[in-house]
């Protein structure tokens, strides 16, 4: 028997909300996001954009979100 393990990113996009998944800390950027591991744990994922611009921040964030959903195979 092969059992796989793997993970799942759980991501909810409110169309309304242009900056979702970002918020400042100290004049830059972060994404978050959550990770749902296959012990049933969840990581709740912080990563800084580098970026003090929000239209950069963006599209840091949706290549970011591009990446992981094509890394499960959604994409």
């Amino acid at each position: 028997m092969i059992i796989q393990k793997s993970n799942t990113v759980s991501l909810r996009i409110d169309p309304d909300n242009p900056d979702h998944h970002l918020y400042m800390n100290n004049g830059t950027w972060w994404v978050h996001y959550t990770r749902h591991m296959p012990d049933y744990t969840v990581a709740r994922v912080r990563r800084s954009l580098r970026t003090k611009d929000l239209i950069v921040a963006r599209l840091r964030r949706d290549q970011l979100i591009e990446a992981l959903l094509r890394e499960r195979g959604v994409a």
